[in-house]
């Protein structure tokens, strides 16, 4: 699988940019602040709906314009495959396989498996809970639409209960009946989601240290706990037994939508204790994971996007992931630098075909 072309029209940056790629590699250099991010982040829209950088969708539309697309055609299983998303200010995005519009985004997760590497990528370390419980959710929707759809509908319920704890403590009220109902639903939806999650981590784990080790030369122990309250107790049971706190707080405290998942190294909370190096190297692994996991799944080679690549690796490493795709690891690399000669110099040594996009 691969991306043969794309097209933007007033994408961030762009009012109007076209480029027709290589099968192999793809290198976008020049500047800080010219727009190599913002054509990574396209390609990252055509296979999640969505802006990897910007959740505001609004906001990836051109300054003083109303409107932008972003057309890209795909080859997969020897089939042209064309994806388009858009959006116009006041309406609804829109996202086109074929010409034929989603009725369900969700239904377009996995189509496209692609995993990106970014310096923002430090925010698995160092933000909350939701961002770490993002990414194994992106990990695992990809490959299995069940569970996505479980996902969605423990969110809705989950709103809903919020919503009914506020109405409680406003109007001085309380539905035990009511709420039981939510809490079943809770628990419906989420007992499946915690045993998926640690489905996948009994999985994704080993090979998150086979990649680490790979990496580092087996310098550190490193590992992935998931933290639950599911690990002690049922959902149902949790939920009974935070309800007072819940009626106080007017949402809902204990669930699977509060799970974590820490990173260790040496047994220590990396965001703590680890260097800078070590840092970067942990999410590194964790991508490189992430790729092997999905093109295990999917019978793919994911498109792999490795934003500001020397900002995460020096140029041994570089030349090592140049290695790979020359093994036949990786399928499509994109890379963005603001060295065009460092890059040429690294593909090069890879006796595969690219192409450099000089921005």
């Amino acid at each position: 699988m691969y991306l043969k072309n794309i097209s933007l029209f007033n994408y961030k940056n762009f009012s109007d940019i076209s480029f027709d790629f290589d099968t192999k590699i793809n290198c976008f250099v020049g500047k800080n602040g010219i727009g190599k991010t913002n054509v990574l982040d396209a390609i990252y829209y055509l296979a999640y709906g969505k802006s990897y950088f910007n959740p505001q969708a609004v906001q990836n539309i051109k300054h003083g314009e109303d409107f932008f697309v972003v057309d890209g055609t795909f080859v997969k299983d020897d089939r042209e495959e064309q994806i388009v998303c858009s959006l116009k200010k006041g309406q609804k995005k829109i996202l086109k396989r074929n010409n034929k519009p989603y009725e369900k985004f969700s239904d377009h997760i996995g189509f496209i498996p692609l995993v990106i590497i970014s310096p923002s990528d430090r925010d698995l370390i160092t933000e909350g809970s939701e961002t770490r419980r993002k990414f194994i959710d992106i990990v695992i929707s990809q490959l299995d639409s069940t569970y996505l759809q479980g996902l969605i509908s423990y969110q809705k319920t989950l709103i809903q209960r919020n919503a009914l704890l506020k109405y409680f403590a406003i109007n001085r009220v309380f539905d035990a009946e009511t709420l039981a109902i939510y809490d079943e639903q809770l628990s419906q939806y989420g007992t499946p989601i915690f045993q998926k999650r640690q489905q996948f981590l009994s999985e994704f784990i080993p090979i998150f240290n086979k990649h680490h080790h790979s990496i580092t030369n087996s310098a550190e122990n490193v590992n992935l706990v998931y933290e639950s309250s599911l690990n002690h107790k049922s959902l149902l049971e949790s939920l009974k037994e935070n309800l007072e706190k819940d009626k106080v707080l007017q949402y809902t405290s204990s669930g699977i939508h509060k799970d974590d998942l820490i990173f260790e190294i040496e047994a220590n909370p990396i965001k703590k204790f680890g260097s800078q190096g070590q840092q970067k190297s942990y999410l590194i692994a964790l991508k490189f994971a992430q790729f092997e996991f999905l093109k295990k799944g999917s019978g793919q080679k994911p498109i792999l996007l490795f934003d500001d690549i020397f900002d995460k690796l020096d140029e041994e490493r570089v030349s090592k992931i140049v290695e790979m795709v020359n093994e036949d690891t990786f399928g499509q690399l994109f890379i963005s630098d603001t060295h065009s000669t460092r890059t040429e110099e690294i593909v090069k040594s890879s006796y595969q075909s690219y192409k450099i996009f000089n921005l």
